[in-house]
């Protein structure tokens, strides 16, 4: 009697302890999807902290050189407008009131709603002028004034300097990319090449994605940020590298669908609801 007794226990103590070895397995497992989940949510927070002018420009640098291509002339308008923009997310700015007679987006001039700092220095700097200008400028007058392209010299003092170089050194402090010297015969540059890889292709991915697996016709229905993200990245003339790793079919369908967005009436889609009119603003800058 005594050892079946002892036979049944030895049996429940073998069951307790496979079982305490289940659960012990199952929580080890719990906590690797846990740290997997919590390392992707980190890699995602870090992608969603760049601003518009940061996916721009990364955008527009080239992998292993670290800098854009010398025959970009226009990606320095776009990052200007990028910043109008992200000061707009922000609630910093705002377009004046059209009026009973509805004044052109681009007749309209920038008001300053807050100027609170965004924690972003080229932001605040950008806002900091906006709010002292004596006299108010339209949104097409801004991103010429931030570019420096003025003939006015006392309006010289607006512009925004090495606008690319403190990017990538933004992008540098995010882990993005890193910082190395270039020789070109005659002189030394400092480049900033990629360094992780995976921010960037998830930026390229996203940008497909919104106009091929995820078009919706209607661009208020799209996210705004990733809306003003193709918008600009056409106008910097830097879209052609988020779309050179498709296939020639997906290739055509996706300029194809950036060509439908550049068509759209920025007047009329600005008055829609929950537009933002300096979105369209700048959009209105940039294709008409």
């Amino acid at each position: 009697m005594t050892s079946v007794t002892q036979r049944n226990s030895g049996l429940v103590q073998r069951r307790t302890e496979a079982s305490r070895g289940d659960r012990e397995r199952a929580a080890e497992g719990q906590t690797e999807e846990r740290e997997e989940q919590e390392d992707e949510d980190r890699a995602g927070d870090k992608e969603a902290r760049l601003t518009l002018m940061e996916e721009v420009l990364l955008l527009g640098l080239k992998d292993r050189e670290g800098y854009t291509s010398f025959w970009n002339d226009c990606i320095s308008a776009g990052l200007r407008g990028c910043m109008l923009i992200e000061l707009a997310f922000r609630g910093r700015i705002s377009l004046e009131a059209g009026g009973m007679r509805r004044k052109s987006l681009l007749a309209r001039k920038v008001i300053c709603k807050s100027d609170a700092p965004t924690g972003d220095v080229m932001l605040d700097e950008a806002l900091k002028h906006i709010k002292e200008t004596p006299t108010p400028e339209t949104v097409q007058s801004w991103i010429e004034l931030l570019s420096g392209e003025t003939w006015n010299p006392l309006k010289l003092h607006f512009q925004l300097r090495n606008v690319r170089e403190r990017l990538a050194k933004n992008l540098v402090e995010k882990g993005v990319l890193t910082t190395e010297k270039q020789n070109f015969l005659l002189f030394d540059m400092t480049t900033h090449p990629l360094t992780n890889n995976n921010i960037k292709q998830r930026l390229i991915k996203k940008v497909q994605e919104a106009v091929l697996d995820k078009w919706v016709k209607d661009p208020h229905r799209m996210d705004k940020r990733l809306l003003a993200l193709i918008y600009l990245a056409h106008s910097s003339d830097v879209i052609e590298n988020a779309f050179a790793p498709l296939l020639d079919d997906q290739y055509d369908l996706a300029m194809k669908r950036v060509r439908q967005l550049l068509d759209l009436d920025p007047e009329v889609e600005a008055i829609k609801p929950n537009a933002n009119e300096i979105l369209w603003a700048v959009v209105a800058t940039f294709t008409k």
